[in-house]
């Protein structure tokens, strides 16, 4: 492997991480970094008008688990940060240079809008979209807020920042009402219509089972693919230090699916989104993820009553059942809401018309809140789940006043160790199955957020002045795609610390472990064109792994060269990604080309230097 130039590699190795050095702690499958199991547990505290209230000293708490009493270990109280707060600066960078590490003001908590279009009528998003507008006009100039997107996947489309201006450019231009082709009314208009009997007994009933069944196949399609979405956003945030408001925007979906007694086959349409409900909400509140859900529907009424109906069709057991199933539905939607509030410690909000001031109170509440942590008595590792309880004593427990807070946890399961609730949850988390295959899948796709589980730094600069008729050697375009000379080849040149590698330890003693590099090339709209990649592997003896560990310590880091063909006539982005395989963590940068294309290119490579992290 070709190692960076050595000017090139102390600077990525250096400025960046000394910045960024609380966000990423190092981890190794062979429990270098293990410790004593630590709770977090962030508790708002109102009074009976929603106004926060501060100054209270943590003899005034009390904490339960499992109704034991436990010794609270630190004690902190937050506040919204002053309006001039900034985050750590970053180092200036030479052109062509990347990294993933996103600087935020220290103190007060991260605010998420979410748009979830995949859920919720285009009609709705537009109201949502307005009403957004209303609240970024008057919004705090200190109140850090990144806005992101859900169709079937996740996307990014304002990163943090305090600036209202940023804000409301990105409300205006980026929040773009989209059509769901799983929701049954995708445009919000309300034109279902009663089951004409005419069609006659048998047939009527058929067509009623066939749009059961078919809807819920697809509210089990958006069901995946909203807690996917929720998985990758914890990831996402697990890597920023202190509490997040996640303000989930949604039409909301229930769920379970319960049987349907109007049906032939009332058991066909039941599904359950239980376990995946749990596994996403614990995720979330691992990574300190206060959900706020919003009903994007605002003051709902039953459709069934809508003046376009009156006149007939208003009566009979077929309007009577519609009438039902709609108000089970709604509060089925609404029980949901509340299940994420209080599994994650945020609040519902529906039936309101005024979304603007619903963000702001949540942005309120979650922005001024005591953190709680303590270590469990109860020290065995069964992957049970562990009910939290958190009262206020002495006076203020007759004062009235409102808690809300995280209502419980998955103790760490021994059998899977890296499934615990720690606070060093993004150096620790590991998942398997469909999980990881979604956020692996996730994480490389154009437009999400890209991963900070991996902090690390990239030099893109062109090869040459000059364009290329065949592609890199290695590159991999897709057999689909438009890919089409000529090209312009880039040199990809990783930097990373050497400790975000994990190392599982072996019968005689050795050490394994793998990372892969790749750089994709997607279209605007997010196809994927040509794919570069390569895995290191390295298996070191005892011996060998002490010295990497020495070397590691003292910020020495991990190198790869790639490179990449990009063709000159479209426009592209990299996507650019490094993957620790044991612990299925990552860390993604995501540029236009259009930002290195015209950069000069890469100077001629120095002798190449043993790398330590491949050091055998």
């Amino acid at each position: 492997m070709r190692a960076l130039p050595s000017l090139i590699a102390a600077t990525l190795l250096t400025t960046t991480f000394a910045a960024a050095q609380t966000l990423q702690q190092p981890n190794d499958a062979t429990h270098l970094t293990a410790g004593t199991q630590l709770v977090i547990v962030d508790v708002v505290v109102q009074d009976h008008d929603g106004h926060p209230v501060h100054g209270l000293k943590r003899e005034d708490f009390q904490l339960n688990e499992n109704k034991s009493p436990q010794t609270i270990h630190t004690f902190e109280e937050h506040t919204a940060p002053p309006h001039d707060a900034k985050g750590p600066a970053m180092p200036p960078m030479p052109p062509g240079t990347f990294t993933n590490y996103t600087p935020v003001p220290p103190g007060g908590a991260l605010n998420i809008l979410l748009l979830d279009a995949l859920n919720t009528p285009m009609k709705d998003q537009s109201y949502v979209r307005y009403q957004l507008q209303q609240y970024v006009n008057k919004a705090d100039p200190g109140t850090r807020i990144a806005i992101f997107g859900l169709t079937t996947r996740l996307t990014i489309l304002q990163g943090f920042t305090s600036d209202p201006k940023v804000l409301k450019d990105a409300v205006d231009h980026k929040l773009i009402p989209r059509s769901s082709v799983l929701l049954d009314d995708p445009a919000g208009t309300n034109t279902d219509s009663i089951m004409s009997s005419d069609l006659g007994g048998q047939v009527s009933a058929n067509v009623a089972q066939f749009e059961a069944m078919t809807q819920s196949f697809q509210l089990q399609m958006r069901l995946q693919y909203t807690l996917d979405a929720f998985n990758m956003l914890a990831r996402y945030v697990s890597g920023f230090p202190g509490r997040k408001n996640l303000i989930w925007f949604s039409g909301s979906f229930p769920i379970d699916i319960l049987p349907d007694a109007t049906l032939a086959d009332p058991f066909a349409v039941v599904a359950s989104g239980e376990d995946e409900f749990r596994e996403t909400t614990n995720l979330l509140t691992r990574a300190q993820v206060a959900v706020y859900p919003i009903d994007a529907r605002a003051l709902m009424t039953n459709p069934m009553f809508s003046a376009s109906r009156s006149g007939g069709g208003m009566n009979g057991p077929a309007f009577a059942a519609s009438v039902g199933k709609f108000s089970e539905a709604q509060a089925s939607e609404h029980i949901t809401m509340e299940a994420m509030a209080n599994d994650t410690g945020g609040h519902a909000y529906y039936n309101t018309n005024g979304l603007a001031d619903a963000v702001a109170k949540a942005i309120q509440a979650g922005s001024n809140y005591y953190s709680i942590t303590y270590t469990p008595t109860d020290h065995r590792q069964t992957g049970d789940y562990r009910h939290i309880n958190v009262a206020l004593t002495g006076p203020h427990a007759t004062q009235g006043l409102q808690l809300a807070y995280r209502q419980g946890y998955f103790s760490n399961d021994a059998k899977h160790p890296n499934s615990s609730d720690q606070a060093t949850f993004s150096s620790t988390l590991s998942i398997d199955g469909h999980a990881a295959a979604s956020y692996a899948q996730a994480a490389l796709a154009r437009g999400a957020p890209t991963p900070e589980d991996i902090l690390f730094k990239v030099r893109v600069l062109p090869a040459s002045t000059t364009t290329e008729d065949i592609l890199a050697p290695g590159n991999e375009p897709e057999p689909h795609g438009t890919l089409k000379g000529p090209y312009r080849r880039f040199l990809i040149d990783y930097a990373a610390l050497a400790t975000s590698l994990t190392f599982t330890t072996q019968p005689d003693g050795s050490r394994k472990g793998a990372i892969e590099f790749t750089t994709l090339v997607y279209t605007p709209d997010g196809q994927l064109i040509n794919a570069m990649g390569k895995t290191i592997e390295l298996n070191l003896t005892a011996e060998q792994y002490q010295r990497f560990l020495q070397a590691a310590h003292t910020g020495a880091g991990v190198q790869a060269h790639l490179e990449v063909s990009v063709p000159i006539k479209q426009q592209t982005y990299l996507r650019i990604a490094i993957h620790d395989i044991p612990s299925n963590r990552f860390g993604v940068v995501e540029i236009p080309t259009s930002t290195v294309i015209h950069l000069p290119p890469a100077p001629a490579p120095t002798s190449p230097s043993p790398s330590p992290s491949i050091e055998k």
